[in-house]
């Protein structure tokens, strides 16, 4: 047998050696690969789990925030109730508070007319210095001259308490005053005729007892009244009335200027437009109302002027010339006319 190169040799061991280095290698390679194919399977199972926990999370806080949100609406809403109820506490017990302050300051103005009353009598001097030296002379007991005294002041009263002012009016409606026409009225229906007269135009010949918005509103500030009176006498004084300042909404619509005048119809129709009755009409005054003076204001006619206590009427006409200031309307309480029959 021949004996083989030795270089033949050599190349045989390597050609070997390299092959089983390639079958080493594929072998090692495959290993490889399944050991990363394992691992990435690991990696999407442990994502998959976190994404699962944190959708689990995020909707627990969505739950939380709602539950949340439901307890401070209805919060919300409670305090909403509370909130109100003690708002309309509120409001009755203010409302209260502005009628006892009403009603104080009704009070107030009724006692400024008694003291208004007593000074009044006061000031007449109702037991002279020479009764009482009478009464003594006479050896009169003193309870007589107390009992004097108090019949004098009853008296007094009697008269005041009749109307307030110890004057008859002949202008009151309970006593056959009443109004003849006058100018346009707050209130009046576009409906009715002009001429109409307002249902409310008695309220300025009836007392109004000092309560506010009891009045015969004429449109804008200015305006006319005509009054037939109960029968003809000689004038001698006027009493405007407004509501005291003490109590009174507003002030701005009492009349201001006025004027006064008179003329005898007798028991003839018509208006004081009529020309035969416009000669016949005579001027009896013009007048201011002072908002700082008493509610009731007594204007005396100036005898000395035209000879008016000769003058004999049975209608008057209040002519308010201007108020204190209301653009809208003119508020008349009472309009007293104040004489003698002839």
């Amino acid at each position: 047998k021949l004996k083989k190169p030795r270089w033949l040799t050599v190349i045989s061991v390597l050609t070997k050696n390299l092959a089983l280095i390639f079958v080493l290698l594929g072998f090692f390679q495959i290993i490889r690969r399944m050991i990363s194919g394992r691992e990435m399977e690991d990696m999407s199972l442990i994502s998959g789990d976190v994404e699962g926990k944190f959708y689990e999370l995020q909707r627990f806080i969505k739950t939380s925030l709602k539950a949340i949100q439901i307890q401070m609406d209805a919060a919300g809403l409670k305090a909403e109730r509370d909130i109100a109820s003690i708002k309309n506490d509120l409001n009755r017990q203010i409302n209260e508070a502005e009628a006892m302050s009403l009603k104080l300051k009704a009070l107030d103005a009724r006692t400024d007319s008694y003291e208004h009353f007593i000074d009044d009598i006061n000031s007449k001097n109702l037991l002279t210095k020479q009764d009482l030296d009478e009464f003594l002379k006479k050896n009169t007991r003193f309870e007589d001259i107390i009992q004097q005294a108090r019949d004098i002041v009853m008296k007094e009263v009697e008269k005041h308490s009749a109307d307030g002012l110890a004057m008859a009016d002949y202008a009151l409606a309970s006593g056959g005053g009443r109004v003849l026409q006058h100018s346009e009225s707050l209130y009046r229906s576009s409906v009715w005729p002009i001429n109409r007269l307002s249902s409310s135009a008695d309220k300025m010949l009836k007392p109004s007892f000092g309560e506010p918005g009891e009045c015969f509103p004429l449109k804008g500030d200015h305006g006319f009244v005509e009054i037939k009176l109960r029968t003809a006498i000689v004038a001698q004084a006027f009493t405007l009335e407004h509501v005291s300042k003490s109590v009174a909404y507003d002030t701005s619509s009492a009349p201001k200027r006025f004027r006064v005048s008179g003329w005898l119809q007798g028991r003839r129709r018509g208006h004081s437009d009529n020309e035969d009755e416009k000669r016949k009409m005579f001027p009896l005054g013009e007048f201011a109302y002072d908002l700082d003076g008493t509610s009731a204001q007594t204007f005396k006619i100036d005898t000395g002027k035209a000879a008016a206590r000769y003058f004999v009427v049975d209608t008057v006409r209040l002519d308010v010339l201007s108020n204190h200031g209301n653009p809208s309307h003119t508020c008349i309480y009472r309009f007293r006319v104040h004489g003698h029959e002839p």
